[in-house]
């Protein structure tokens, strides 16, 4: 029999949100890229099928090259509406109804943000501009902070994904707080997307490690000083962390432990 060198990996069910299914887990933006030409070879470099894009932030007619959506085929990328730089219920209801009336589809990345300097999230507004969005058919994702109780209202609003943050929006910093990831994702039972704060693909593979369904990012990639190659390396990051949390890592000890048995040795 011929020798192989193959390794069956262990296999992966596809990620599910809202009843759409996507093969990758990696999630991008279209936002601070230096020219659209960058942020299209970018995206394609980033094996991304999902794309957000801040809908208060662009130009909604297609047919104008100055706007980001001329350069997206709907057909190829699954296009999500974001309510980016919203900071009341109110402002991000509105912008939700705008994008579906704009021909966007029914799903929403919900952001209500809460404070002008850390852009961190008003979870009570957020709250409240899920409970209106949801029964008018809206698949809301929902941006927030890394927080367990807000995290399980959200799902009992009826939000087809929960996106707890790694670290400030835009700050590079990385997963900092990995125990409240994973106690919300061992904890919810829709899909669970961090988003915010990656700064490389370290920080990715680390994220991913955590068992979270999927990672959403745009600074990391586009402020990079290549964004094609770093979204390159986010999408190789990214198999790389759901591929180790399926494996399950060693376990973790206080003590050194011999790679080679003892048992046998020669003298």
């Amino acid at each position: 029999m011929p020798l192989t060198t193959a390794v069956e990996t262990i296999r992966d069910e596809p990620l599910t949100i809202g009843g759409r299914t996507f093969q990758s887990r990696l999630m991008v933006g279209t936002g601070k890229y230096p020219d659209m030409d960058t942020m299209v070879h970018a995206i394609e470099a980033s094996g991304a099928e999902v794309v957000t894009v801040a809908v208060r932030r662009v130009n909604l007619d297609r047919s104008k090259e100055s706007s980001v959506l001329h350069f997206l085929d709907p057909k190829k990328i699954f296009l999500l509406a974001n309510t980016a730089g919203c900071y009341t219920a109110a402002d991000a209801i509105r912008y939700a109804r705008l994008a579906r009336e704009a021909g966007f589809n029914d799903f929403v990345k919900l952001e209500v943000i809460g404070d002008e300097e850390t852009l961190l999230p008003d979870v009570a507004g957020l709250l409240e501009a899920a409970k209106v969005l949801v029964p008018e058919g809206f698949k809301v994702l929902a941006y927030t902070n890394e927080d367990l109780v807000t995290a399980l209202r959200l799902e009992d609003a009826g939000c087809a994904a929960v996106m707890p943050l790694a670290s400030p929006i835009g700050s590079g910093l990385g997963l900092l707080n990995p125990f409240s990831v994973r106690t919300i994702k061992r904890r919810l039972h829709v899909p669970v997307i961090v988003d915010a704060g990656v700064g490389t693909a370290s920080d990715a593979c680390v994220t991913m490690e955590q068992g979270v369904d999927g990672i959403l990012m745009n600074t990391a990639i586009a402020a990079a000083q290549d964004p094609v190659a770093m979204a390159h390396a986010m999408r190789l990051a990214t198999i790389a962390g759901r591929a180790a949390f399926l494996a399950g890592r060693m376990q973790r000890r206080e003590v050194a432990m011999p790679s080679s048995p003892t048992k046998g040795m020669l003298d």
